[in-house]
């Protein structure tokens, strides 16, 4: 070990001082023992030192997306030494300059403090119809909290309430909705049952599924891969991940598409001019390091000029940021972040965030500034998450088919005395803003299926809160009506300035679905539901247990042919364990 790591150290004095090159803000640290590969990392390797040798990268990114897992650390381990040996590096434009000195991710050896950021909300409170009847929220179609919750109980920790976005968990999964047959891009579905936690309660569901598309249909593409090369990154389960993702997605490049990469440390550079060269985007990805501060706010400013210099009319303009959100030079504040985002989108140029890695993560960056982008935010946290969102949906994720999607909807005070939206906390909008159109909300892509579900007290049912004397005798007054609630829609075709009105009533039926004849789809996105309510410790579940929801998704499991069901039902037996053990429950400042 210590020859080895001599040997290194004079190779690297020598390529130094050949090459004049300074550098006094790394440190380096101990290379680890070096231990067997097994024939999964032999391939990581192999991916890895094919970045410099592009003859071989295609198909080493093929094997990666196969392991299914993020560069292992041996793998990691190997670069290091090799860029350490052959003084190769990377610079502006792609050139090769002096070897930079490595830092290894003592993340690797040693845990770092918790320091995650998610943002604080409560439950959507329990409304009372007679006083506050209309209900306006945004769709939102970002699936990052599923997977970010997956992740820590993958390590055997229950999630931190504030990363359990419930629509988020709901929405991660397709519905097999009914498609569109009018002149709009999506079609709506609604469903009513009674309650499975409080029998006498209803479960509205109201599900909106966009018509079909495919990549090869999607306009072209104009992406900025806006790089985090920073110190913070230099972990397996980050860079490198970012890495193989991006390769993935390149693979689906077309010849009518351009990418151009943009990376970000203490400084920002540009590393490719908009391009449709595979070779060029999979080499230029593969000398990527990690080191330094990171200067977020002024990488953002260059990825946008990166997005205006490769514009396309009527095309799909995006930022893809790539990052663990862990700005720490120049504008940090989120707030001023998002303000940069929303002057910006109205150029036509959008932003997503794909969020990777614990310990730093603002996971409350990344979303709120994917919101305001016209985005979309995932969390990737290994190479399947990532080949589902940039591969299997990449015509989801990438080309919008309605923007600025709103709902609303009226109950009924003659039939209904309570409601609660179940998630879409931090989607409400007041009740003016459905007809302003110049409110931001949230956009839906091509075949995507999106899902909103409200707990009903009926007016037979007993209420959380005693009924108003003089309101209920207005509302005993009153013409009778069938009707349950009012629906209304808002949206905007893609290139559209003005909203577009859809409108349906919600006859209440005479002999309500019992919710164990409910559809599959309906019962598995309420057991999904209960799960993300239970995980956020809500009082408004009555007696649901795990166990209740890991019923409820078992039965209503259905056509599962990526295994995402099969994998939630896993996720629900290991919490049951989880949830008796109080001292496994993160802390996160």
């Amino acid at each position: 070990m210590k020859r080895q790591y001599l040997a290194m150290m004079i190779s690297l004095v020598l390529v130094q001082s050949a090459c004049s090159y300074k550098e006094s803000a790394h440190q380096t640290t101990e290379l680890p023992t070096p231990t067997p590969q097994s024939s999964n990392e032999v391939k990581e390797e192999q991916a890895v030192l094919a970045a410099d040798d592009f003859a071989a990268s295609t198909q080493e990114v093929a094997n990666l997306a196969k392991a299914d897992k993020a560069i292992a650390p041996a793998a990691k381990v190997k670069m290091a030494e090799r860029k350490m040996m052959m003084g190769s590096g990377y610079a502006v434009g792609g050139a090769m300059a002096a070897a930079p000195v490595v830092v290894m991710a003592d993340s690797i050896a040693m845990p770092r403090e918790e320091r995650d950021k998610f943002e604080n909300f409560k439950d959507n409170p329990i409304k009372q119809v007679a006083n506050d009847p209309v209900s306006t929220f945004s769709l939102d179609v970002d699936t990052g909290s599923y997977a970010l919750v997956r992740q820590w109980l993958k390590q055997g920790r229950l999630p931190a309430s504030d990363a359990v976005r419930t629509e988020e968990l709901i929405n991660y999964f397709s519905y097999d909705y009914p498609k569109t047959k009018s002149e709009h891009p999506f079609a709506v579905n609604t469903e009513l049952t009674t309650a499975p936690w409080q029998p006498d309660h209803y479960l509205l569901r109201i599900g909106v599924q966009a018509q079909d598309g495919n990549a090869q249909q999607m306009p072209p593409a104009n992406l900025v891969f806006l790089v985090d090369v920073s110190g913070s990154m230099d972990e397996p389960n980050k860079l490198p991940l970012v890495i193989s993702s991006l390769q993935m997605l390149t693979q689906q490049i077309r010849p009518q598409d351009k990418v151009s990469l943009v990376v970000y440390a203490g400084r920002t550079e540009v590393v490719l001019e908009p391009t449709n060269n595979k070779a060029d985007i999979l080499a230029a990805l593969g000398r990527l390091q990690a080191g330094g501060s990171t200067a977020g706010a002024s990488a953002l400013e260059l990825a946008y000029k990166m997005a205006r210099k490769g514009y396309i009319k009527e095309g799909i303009n995006r930022i893809l940021l790539a990052t663990d959100g862990d700005f720490n030079v120049g504008v940090t504040s989120t707030e001023q972040i998002k303000d940069m985002v929303k002057r910006e989108r109205e150029t036509g140029i959008t932003l997503s965030t794909l969020g990777f890695g614990q310990g730093n993560f603002n996971d409350a960056m990344m979303e709120q500034i994917a919101d305001v982008g016209n985005g979309n935010y995932s969390y990737i946290d290994s190479v399947s998450e990532a080949r589902k969102v940039l591969v299997d949906e990449l015509s989801s994720t990438f080309n919008t088919v309605a923007k600025d999607v709103k709902v609303q909807v009226e109950f009924n005070p003659q039939q209904v005395s309570e409601y609660r939206l179940i998630g879409y906390e931090n989607r409400q909008l007041n009740r003016e803003d459905f007809n302003n159109d110049k409110v931001d909300a949230g956009d839906v892509g091509a075949g995507k299926s999106v899902t909103a579900i409200y707990e009903i007290t009926p007016k037979n049912a007993t209420s959380s809160v005693d009924p108003l004397r003089y309101q209920a005798e207005k509302i005993a007054t009153a013409k009778p009506t069938p009707e349950l609630a009012f629906l209304k829609i808002r949206y905007k075709q893609p290139s559209a300035k003005t909203s577009t009105l859809l409108t349906q009533p919600l006859i209440l039926p005479k002999t309500v679905t019992p919710f164990a004849n409910a559809s599959n789809d309906h019962r598995f996105a309420t057991a999904v539901a209960g799960f993300g309510q239970l995980l956020r410790q809500s009082t408004n579940m009555g007696n649901l247990s795990y166990g209740q929801v890991l019923q409820m998704a078992q039965q209503a499991k259905g056509v599962d042919k990526m295994g995402i069901r099969a994998e939630f039902i896993q996720l629900v037996q290991n919490v049951q364990a989880l949830s008796q053990k109080p001292e496994l429950q993160a802390h996160v400042e």
